[in-house]
């Protein structure tokens, strides 16, 4: 998949779950493809094998969901990286799971070809799954970019004259 797919499926993937996290998130959800850039100086390294292997990108879920994390970053860097391997597993190439094997991981069959329409309508369709999700949660706490006017006068917030200049601006 290309970046701006990686970046915006686990960004709001985690921003459905907590909106502070999702630029740990965006930032691991490229993580694999520009370790690659710093780790060939000292070895090459190819596209999609040490740094896509499934099975490190899971142990380092599980070491920062269970052992220790620094104000839930790394369970979001991590995070981020993961959701950039299941989405490179969609595709044609697939991700390796280890050094140990050979073999390739796919979802859904490994159909997908890197830049096709198909990979911006996935895009598509998560972020508008999460769109969804975050609108018709009943605490929904964090909508930056939806102001609700009409809220903030009834809550006194603004006055009069300032929800009739922004009533029908939504963003």
């Amino acid at each position: 998949m290309k970046w701006q797919n990686h970046i915006v499926i686990a960004g709001v993937i985690t921003a459905t779950i907590d909106p502070v996290l999702a630029p740990g998130a965006m930032l691991g959800a490229i993580a694999p493809d520009w370790l690659e850039w710093l780790i060939t100086p000292v070895r090459k390294v190819r596209h999609r094998t040490v740094t896509h292997y499934l099975v490190l990108w899971l142990a380092a879920v599980l070491f920062f969901f269970l052992i220790w994390d620094f104000h839930h970053l790394g369970q979001a860097f991590s995070l981020g990286g993961l959701f950039h391997l299941l989405t490179d597993a969609m595709t044609i190439s697939g991700i390796p799971l280890g050094w140990w094997s050979d073999r390739k991981f796919y979802l859904f069959g490994g159909r997908l070809k890197t830049g096709s329409a198909e990979e911006y309508m996935i895009s598509g369709v998560v972020l508008a799954i999460c769109a969804l999700i975050v609108w018709h949660r009943p605490d929904n706490r964090f909508t930056p970019f939806f102001f609700d006017w009409g809220g903030y006068y009834e809550q006194g917030l603004i006055d009069g004259r300032e929800w009739k200049e922004n009533r029908f601006r939504w963003l």
